[in-house]
Order: C-alpha cells, then structure tokens, then sequence
C-alpha cells in the first residue's frame, strides 16, 4: 500500500514530515517497507523559459535555444517540434540525471553547437507517456524555480506493508485514522455530499446471487464528457503506481486508493437489459480488462447483463464495458461481496487486482452509499453529467458488533498498565464507541473493523497505539548456580553431526520444507499437500530432503561451481509423523585436475559409503557391527549396482548411499554422477542410560600381534561380511580386523576374488605361544569357511 505526504495531509490535520509519519506508522504495527522521493530524481531541473529559438547551422531538425535559467542565460540544442521563443519548460542541467534513461547531462557539442544541458518532455522525467515534445508550463509559472517544488512531483511516497487482518488500512484514510489515534495529527471529518438524483436508474440493478453478493447499489448518470482527470489526481494516483486512464477510470481508482473503497463504473451504451450480480454457468466465459479470457464455473459470482458477462465480480471488470472517450451514460456499482467467494474466484482463476485484495480481506459493508454518492460526486464535478436516484438491491450485513471488555487487561494481558481514560480515548479515536457497566464495558466496533472478535483484540488496539515499546523488560526468574543444560538428546546429537559433516569439507544448506509436486513426483511423492499454496513450488511437505539439496546443487552448478558438497540435517514428512534426518549430495570433481591424477577425480559410491559411516559413528551408531545390504527396491531413485544401504540387523536401516539414478539427476537437471546419503537419525538406537562410571582405562601392557589372511572367496561376497565375520571368531584377543587387498585376475579361479585380512590380537597377561596363535587361526579360518571362503594355499 503506498500512500504520500500530500495525500495523507488530505485527511489528516497538523504540521508533521515524512519522518514523523515513518516513525508512527512502524510504532504502531504499520511496516514501512521503503521511502521514495521523486525530488531526488528530479534534482538538477529547473522551470526555464526559451528566450530565442534559431535554426541548427549544422541539422535542419534541431533548434538553438537561448533559455533564462533565473540565474543567467544558457545555450541549449533542442530537437523537440514544439520548441520556440516564449516558452516555459523544464531545462535538466549540467549533472543532472535523466529518470527515464539514467543519462547525466554534460556540456557537450551537438553537431558542432555547444548545449548545456537538455529541455525535457514528460516521458524523460517519468512523468507520463508523452514524448512528442518539450513540457510546456503556464506562462507565469517561476523561472529559476526548482521544477519538483513547483510541479509537486517530489511529494515523498510511503510504502506501507499491510497485514491481511487490517482491511480498513487499504485506503489513505484508513491510515489516516490510525495516526490520528497515535497522535499525528488529526482526522477531518470526511465530506460525504448529498445528491438526490433524477428519476429512476435508466438500467435495471438487481442481485440475484444474495450468498456472495448480499448488496449491490448503483445509479446511472447521462450527459458525462469522458476526458482526463485534474492534475491533482492524476499526480496522486501515478505517485502511487497507477497510470492514468481517463477520467471515470481514474476517479474508480482514486476513490479504492483514498478510502480503501473499489467501484466500477460501465459504459451504458454497452449494456443490455439489467445488469444482475449472479452465479456464472459452468464454461462461461469472461474477456477481463487484462485483455484475458476466462472460464468460469458455477461457484463464481459475475456482474452480467442479458447478453453476456461483463465482471467478474470483486476482481475484475470486463473488456467490453469499459469507459473510453465516447462514454456519454455511466452506470456506477457499489456492491458488497463475500470475502471468502472473492478470495476463492481469484484462486481459482489465479486473478489479482487491488479490487480483490480489497475485497477478499473485506470492505466496509456499511459505506455504500455514502461511497456511492462519493463517487457520484466527482464524476458531477469533473465530467458533469445528470445522476439518477440510488437503486438499491439487497443489503449489507451491517450488524453491529459487541465485545465485552475489562479495562485491566490491558496490564494483564498487554503488558501494560493504560489508564481506563486513556483506554477509552484510544478506542474513540480507531471509530470504536463504549459504554460502562460495572467494571466491564461494552465495546462496539466500528464496521469496517472485521477483525476485531474479542477483547484480546482491544488489548492489542490499545497498546500498539500506546507503543509496545512501552512494555516493561522484566528478567524472567533464575534459580541460583550453574544452569542446568536444556538440550534434548536428539538435539546434541544434531549438533555433533553439524560439526563433524562441516569438519569433514562439507557445506550446510538450509532449504524449504515445501517443495513442488514435481520435485515430489520421483520420491513416491508427498503425503500432505497445501490447499493453497503461496506457490506451486511450495505445495507439497517434503518426503526426503534430496530434492531441495539437488535444485540447490543445479543452482551452484550454473554459477559455475564444479565441486559440490552439501549437507542438510532436517525433517521428512511422511505418513502422519515427521523424520529427522541428515542428507548429503556430493556433484562434481572430488580433486581437481594436477600432474599427478591428470583428469579430475569424480565421487563415486565409496566416497558416499565412508560419509555415512563416518557421520553414523559421529551420531553414536554401532558402525562396525552394521551390515550393507540392498537398497530398498521400492526407492528407485538409487543407481542399480552402486548404492545400499546400512543396517542394524535384516530391517533396521540406518542408511542409504550411493549414486542417484541418471533418470531422477536428469529430473533435476545436475549433471554428470551424483552421491548421496540418507541417515535416518530416528532409527539410530538411543544411548544407554548412564550407569556407573568407566574404569579408567589402562594401556595393555604386552604388545599386539598382527596377522594376514589370504582368502578365495565368491565374487558375489561382501567384504565387510566377512571382516565382520573375522572379528567375531573369537572375541577375547581379536581387537580389529581390516581389508587391505582385493584381487581378481590371474592364478584366481573365475567366479572367485582374493581377499586379504589384517587381523590384530591383543595378548592379555602373557604372550601368545605358536599353539595359541594356531588356535586362533583356526578359527578364523572357520569362520571365513561359514561363508564360502577358502584360505589360499
């Protein structure tokens, strides 16, 4: 919502500056999201009269001006037609900066003439659209004046953030009241004339669709010249980003953007029969102002006449009503529609307008007539025209609302302690009325508040115009020593993994819990999907944290990133419960190329496979006892042959790794192989409760001994099953065992791999003699036997 100086002081009584009225508004809960200042661009352009005007020597399409700048007379080139002796421009001077283009003006030879500076027209100091000459100004407009003081185009324009709930702020007015309250100011009264009219409405108004259109008023006024709005309003009216259309365009708009009030005003000679508020029939169509068609449905509210559509109602009005230079009979409407039914027509059909924000956060339902006679009353004063009397269909539901209120719970609940007459002015201020009853009061609310429900809603009223700032900080109570730690377990434990992926070169990435559903679609897609989006790329909770960590690695791919390493500790949204979970992606090369590798070195499966180990053992998982197995078929998204998965036993999976499926790297548009890990946090087994303290630990005092064995096991053998199966042969003196060599080539049979395995003993009170370690070897042997595996001779 953007608002200026001028405008506000249209409605608001008192000395103040823009700075004032920033400070106010962020005091009382109105954001301010930004200032412009046109004065700013228009710095540098002065009112200027043309005292000569002579033929180019060198250009038959350019003047030689003499131009009286109020402090002395410069030489300026000019091509504009319209340039002559005796006219009164804006001249922009040596350092100025164009708005339109961003040019700085110089002194510089055009055609071998010197010219210091440039006459402008409208389009070149954003002004409007025309750029068939020069601006002229009034004969007696000020030489040497600054043209954005004379022009009052440098009027500041204040951006504001409106939250949904304040409806009645949508309009200058609305704002206006506001700062009244908090005490800039104060509000005039607002003129609402009193036109009688002539005669019925040439054009029958009617409602026939009361659940969505409980009211709709109109008149019709004959005899208007449809030419351009004053100055004035038009100044206002672009300042705050709306071009300027014609006359009755422009006053529809102006009165929405001063009093939060939208209208619609037809041409008449384009209507036929009543024009009747009602359902659309299923595939009726609608040509909209945007110049788009529409199709609706049976659950949306139009405004037509006999023959066709011509609104759809509260959003948008049609291409074919529309005002233009010929209008001669207007039919104005002022209705009241269903903000629920606004809000879910535009939904539906993906239409904004200011009309619809307006009316789907709700309007005032008892403002239409005077918004009608409003509106009727500068048509009158800037078209002329003969009005009708007012027909009215339907009525607004315009019931006054009560709330019970306790002057204390402004201490209670707000936090701070407002005297009860003070209270009261406040509320008297914001439109509200009271009445004491006992210790209560009776509060009734104005009607374009429809977000006041209860008493907290006063309290609120009462202390934002007070200022939250005026809340007393008081410490919350502490208890004496050493606070105790406030960290849940899981927490600790994400804590551990933050700092041991980042340790180990990764990069943290913090992505939305929404994705799209296409993101979605390759993971089986989302369980719980958003009605109504913000977006369509935020609609669906996320069923993995993969999608957002590979758009997020498409994106650093595109700016040129060729090593990737991210990593995201978050939540899954599956069935009816959320899963912690750490994911990691890793794209590109793992070592750059040099002279020693040549080519750079890409991630592969086992990069992922020592990721998920290394953060499982982190998280506190039993990482030596875990088994690799299959992914789970269902997934899809791994690369068959190059991905497993971790596990506890047969169903436990603690993790999955591997390398993505091209199909789903493709989906996502991530180029060449991509790794990933899953840790599903919640299925790591919880920590023991602490029992008694550790025995501290003693060093061995004899030395260990190391063992290599050689097997021949079949190719289709894990590794790490029989390294597993190795350290529980026996598990007195085996400390450790490791694969160091594998082999598959010639002097091994086909179908068959070589193993070799270091295993380490650990003597206890004496050292092992030969028949000790045989006895050992032996069964390790037979353990390796368990699982196919032959010792080489």
């Amino acid at each position: 919502m953007k608002i200026t100086l001028d405008w506000l002081k249209e409605h608001l009584d008192g000395s103040f500056a823009v700075d004032d009225v920033v400070a106010t508004l962020n005091r009382i809960g109105h954001e301010v999201e930004g200032i412009e200042n046109p004065a700013e661009k228009l710095a540098g352009f002065r009112v200027a009269k043309v005292l000569t005007a002579e033929k180019h020597p060198q250009a038959d399409k350019l003047q030689v001006l003499t131009v009286d700048t109020g402090e002395g007379v410069l030489q300026v080139v000019c091509g504009a037609p319209n340039a002559r002796a005796g006219l009164v421009g804006v001249l922009g001077l040596p350092g100025a900066v164009v708005p339109a283009n961003g040019m700085a003006l110089k002194v510089a030879a055009v055609r071998g003439v010197e010219s210091n500076g440039m006459m402008c027209s409208t389009r070149e100091l954003e002004l409007g659209d025309d750029h068939d000459g020069i601006i002229e100004l009034p004969a007696d407009a000020p030489v040497g004046a600054s043209f954005a003081d004379y022009s009052g185009a440098g009027d500041p324009v204040i951006d504001i953030s409106i939250t949904p709930n304040r409806q009645d702020c949508m309009g200058v007015r609305g704002i206006a009241r506001d700062l009244a309250a908090a005490g800039l100011g104060t509000l005039k009264p607002l003129t609402v004339p009193t036109i009688a009219g002539e005669g019925q409405a040439a054009i029958e108004i009617r409602t026939d669709d009361p659940d969505a259109c409980p009211a709709f008023f109109g008149r019709t006024i004959r005899g208007v010249t449809n030419g351009t709005a004053p100055e004035w309003m038009r100044r206002r009216l672009e300042a705050v980003g709306q071009r300027s259309i014609s006359a009755l365009v422009d006053i529809s708009n102006y009165v929405m953007f001063d009093l939060g009030r939208p209208s619609h005003i037809y041409d008449s000679a384009k209507l036929t029969g009543a024009l009747v508020a009602r359902r659309a029939k299923d595939g009726e169509t609608a040509v909209a102002l945007n110049g788009k068609e529409y199709s609706l449905t049976d659950t949306m509210t139009v405004i037509a006449d006999a023959v066709e559509v011509h609104d759809i109602a509260g959003i948008m009005g049609g291409e074919h009503s529309g005002c233009s230079e010929t209008t001669t009979d207007v039919l104005i409407e002022i209705a009241y529609f269903t903000p629920e039914r606004i809000a879910l027509t535009g939904q539906a059909l993906g239409l904004t307008s200011d009309a619809r924000s307006r009316f789907e956060r709700g309007v005032d339902p008892a403002f239409l007539d005077d918004a009608t006679a409003i509106v009727t009353d500068h048509i009158l004063n800037i078209c002329g025209g003969i009005p009708s009397a007012v027909t009215r269909s339907g009525a607004p539901p315009a019931e006054v609302k009560t709330v019970d209120y306790d002057p204390s719970l402004s201490a209670t609940l707000g936090g701070i302690a407002i005297a009860p007459e003070r209270q009261k002015d406040i509320l008297a201020a914001l439109g509200f009325s009271t009445i004491e009853n006992g210790g209560l009061w009776q509060v009734s609310v104005p009607s374009w508040r429809r977000d006041i429900d209860g008493a907290p809603d006063l309290v609120e009223e009462v202390t934002r115009i007070t200022g939250f700032d005026a809340i007393a900080s008081t410490p919350l109570p502490r208890t004496d020593g050493v606070a105790k730690p406030t960290a849940t377990a899981e927490q600790i434990i994400e804590r551990r993994l933050r700092r041991n992926a980042a340790a180990a070169g990764f990069h943290e990435a913090v992505t939305w819990s929404f994705i799209s559903e296409r993101e979605a679609a390759p993971f089986g897609g989302g369980t719980w999907s958003l009605a109504n989006p913000i977006s369509e790329e935020l609609k669906v909770m996320r069923p993995s944290l993969l999608p957002g960590l590979l758009a997020a690695a498409q994106r650093n791919q595109n700016r040129g990133a060729d090593s990737i390493r991210l990593f995201e500790i978050g939540r899954r949204y599956l069935g009816t419960t959320e899963h912690p979970t750490l994911a990691v992606v890793m794209a590109g090369a793992k070592a750059s190329r040099g002279w020693q590798t040549g080519k750079a070195t890409p991630f592969d499966a086992f990069d992922a496979k020592a990721a998920a180990l290394a953060l499982l053992e982190a998280a506190g998982a039993p990482a030596d006892r875990l088994q690799v197995m299959e992914p789970v078929e269902a997934d899809g998204i791994w690369h068959p042959g190059q991905a497993a998965t971790l596990r506890l036993g047969p169903k436990a999976i603690l993790a999955e790794f591997g390398a993505l499926h091209p199909a789903l790297t493709k989906h996502f548009d991530v180029d060449g192989p991509v790794m990933a890990v899953q840790l599903f946090l919640d299925a790591i087994p919880a920590k023991r409760a602490s029992g008694p303290a550790r025995a501290a630990f003693t060093p061995p005092t004899l030395q260990s001994v190391r063992r290599d064995f050689a097997f021949l096991a079949p190719e289709t053998l894990a590794s790490g099953e029989l390294v597993r199966a190795i350290r529980g042969a026996d598990k007195t003196t085996i400390v450790d065992a490791r694969l160091f060599d594998r082999f598959a080539g010639p002097g091994v049979p086909d179908g068959q791999v070589s193993l070799a395995v270091e295993v380490e003993l650990q003597p206890l009170d004496k050292s092992f003699t030969d028949a000790d370690l045989k006895a050992i070897a032996d069964k390790v042997v037979a353990a390796a036997t368990k699982l196919g595996a032959a010792l080489r001779g």
